[in-house]
């Protein structure tokens, strides 16, 4: 039988386990403070803030939102990113992209004090990482790790490849799998857009992760019996249903399931785990800030 790997079940536990920590820089003075910051109006990016702001609801984190025209100046921006770094009440902060075409967000990214971007993606925090002293692991690869221990995988000497070389995905769950570390000890492959013969590389993986953005690019052809299979992809495609569409992985799941040993179904596999694991470096992020020791899961 294929194991189901539940995003869902694992964000829960990881968001319980968080409030202990929670309470006890509450109990320290200090409760956790968590800021997003969103210029413009685009539907689907209102949507995920208002689902971090509910997680952060739930475990007992201060949420706060800021919102920016998207026809105002790149400074307008920057200024509520200052305004941000300089509040001791606010441990942590996300400026949701995208940011509108006139905003450079490599520059948005570096105004961001890097004790407090819990995103991971500040260069100095990007170069922590790599260097094996992370101060915040990126959210999404942390949680494909964290998944693939619920599912008692070992990654120490296996072969995994990852399909996707984004700064936000594929490159930092690169370097977080081949740390001497329990949860790495791997031997990586990345493929990307230009790789020759895709399906050779996934068929010799112990392990694949799809993080490309193409909508079910891999599939049961493509992969040897017993590998498993991390589906980070979530595509809108059209369909006959009263939405219109449906939400498709870039892994086709049913012939990819009757191979796998393990698998992360779309959706309720690695998204629920991208938003828990920003409340973890949420607490980290206090945690540091504050100098209050506590246990993270």
């Amino acid at each position: 039988m294929t194991e189901i790997i539940d995003g869902n079940a694992v964000a829960s536990e990881i968001r319980d386990d968080l409030t202990d920590a929670i309470e006890t820089l509450a109990d320290a003075g200090s409760r956790p403070g968590l800021a997003t910051v969103l210029m413009g109006d685009d539907p689907a990016s209102q949507t995920y803030v208002n689902m971090k702001q509910r997680d952060c609801e739930e475990v007992g984190i201060e949420s706060h939102h800021v919102d920016v025209d998207g026809d105002a100046p790149p400074e307008a921006l920057f200024d509520t990113i200052a305004d941000l770094n300089d509040d001791p009440g606010i441990h942590g902060y996300i400026v949701q992209a995208p940011v509108p075409d006139h905003v450079d967000y490599r520059n948005v990214i570096r105004r961001v004090d890097p004790s407090k971007d819990v995103d991971g993606f500040h260069p100095e925090n990007v170069g922590r990482l790599v260097a094996g002293d992370a101060r915040f692991r990126p959210c999404t690869p942390h949680g494909v790790q964290k998944l693939l221990e619920s599912a008692d995988v070992d990654t120490e000497g296996k072969d995994v490849t990852i399909v996707g070389r984004s700064d936000i995905v594929g490159k930092p769950l690169v370097n977080l799998l081949i740390q001497k570390a329990e949860d790495g000890n791997a031997t990586v492959t990345v493929c990307h857009s230009r790789t020759d013969d895709l399906a050779a590389k996934t068929r010799s993986a112990d392990i694949v992760v799809a993080a490309v953005g193409v909508p079910e690019l891999i599939d049961g052809s493509m992969l040897e019996d017993g590998t498993i299979v991390i589906d980070v992809g979530v595509n809108r495609v059209d369909a006959d249903t009263e939405k219109g569409y449906e939400l498709v992985g870039d892994v086709e799941f049913e012939s990819a399931e009757e191979k796998a040993s393990a698998i992360t179904p779309v959706p309720g596999g690695v998204g629920p785990m991208t938003r828990a694991m920003l409340l973890y470096n949420t607490v980290k992020a206090a945690s540091l800030q504050e100098d209050v020791a506590v246990e993270l899961p």
